[in-house]
């Protein structure tokens, strides 16, 4: 794929490359990651052996987010970069693969093997990258990432084994809860309706129904034809709440809402999910474990019999 827009900021890594020197002396080791949930579990891995910086702010969707001179200062001012892959970060792939030729960089989606992965409806040889709706899945890949970063930095090994063994518990407790909850839906025909397709990997693990009104990517607005065939499908299963997302414009499922009502159909409006990334850091989805507990919750609550 080729986007005009990528091509200041490809010349401008060219430029930045010319003036990479050894002179740059840091305190600390800088690692930048792209989203805040994986700099979220990053800080779990490394603890305080590392200023971990993500590039984009809290309830920013990467699948829309476009490189900002900002950002090449985060990627360039880094000992680390590490991002999702998987095209979660749409936008910036070609800018993060070109940076990737020089400098050191972690793609996480790469380390998991494509029988693990769910295909793309919307992009042919493209993978799901929503992995962290799988908690599973999700440490599965948390362990490879501390493997690499104990590879590129093995003088951290006993203190990023010991910080790994706390994450994982917690990570193997938020599975056992997240199973719990969502078996206690027992209502059968429910659906977890969202903005967009980002809840396949959940849907899975956790053996529920999921449909998104968009795609995998927010790139293309849903149109007329895919509201319409929404409706009818929420009417036509009976189906009482759909879920805005955090870092989505919730426009479009409202226009779902109105079109049930039109029709004769309460639907509530529930929400918002933290879906691309975490919530306020002060807040209860503020980190990984909290804002999957708190999905977990908002959907099960909704979708529970009454």
């Amino acid at each position: 794929m080729k986007y005009s827009f990528l091509i200041v900021p490809l010349l401008l890594i060219t430029l930045y490359s010319c003036k990479w020197n050894e002179e740059d002396e840091k305190s600390k080791f800088r690692i930048t990651t792209t989203t805040n949930i994986m700099a979220d579990a990053v800080r779990n891995i490394v603890g305080d052996s590392a200023e971990v910086t993500p590039v984009m702010a809290i309830g920013v969707d990467p699948h829309l987010y476009k490189a900002s001179q900002r950002d090449l200062d985060l990627l360039f001012e880094a000992d680390l970069v590490i991002y999702h892959g998987l095209h979660l970060e749409g936008k910036m792939v070609q800018v993060l693969e070109k940076f990737s030729r020089t400098h050191p960089v972690i793609d996480v989606g790469a380390s998991l093997p494509p029988t693990l992965l769910i295909a793309s409806p919307d992009y042919e040889d493209t993978k799901d990258p929503h992995i962290w709706f799988d908690v599973q899945l999700w440490t599965t890949s948390m362990r490879n990432l501390k493997d690499e970063i104990i590879d590129r930095k093995p003088e951290w090994k006993e203190y990023i084994d010991k910080n790994w063994a706390e994450y994982e518990r917690q990570l193997q407790e938020l599975q056992r809860y997240t199973q719990d909850q969502v078996q206690s839906i027992t209502n059968e025909g429910q659906v977890l309706i969202t903005a967009h397709d980002a809840f396949s990997y959940f849907g899975k693990a956790y053996n529920i129904e999921v449909r998104g009104l968009q795609g995998l990517s927010t790139l293309s607005e849903p149109g007329l034809n895919d509201v319409s065939r929404l409706v009818s499908f929420i009417i036509e299963r009976d189906i009482r709440a759909i879920f805005i997302e955090q870092s989505i414009s919730p426009k479009a499922i409202k226009a779902v809402v109105e079109g049930c009502k039109r029709k004769g159909h309460a639907v509530q409006l529930a929400g918002p999910l933290y879906t691309d990334s975490l919530g306020d850091s002060d807040g209860p989805a503020g980190t990984y474990v909290g804002m999957v507990r708190t999905n977990v919750d908002e959907i099960v609550n909704n979708l529970k019999s009454k």
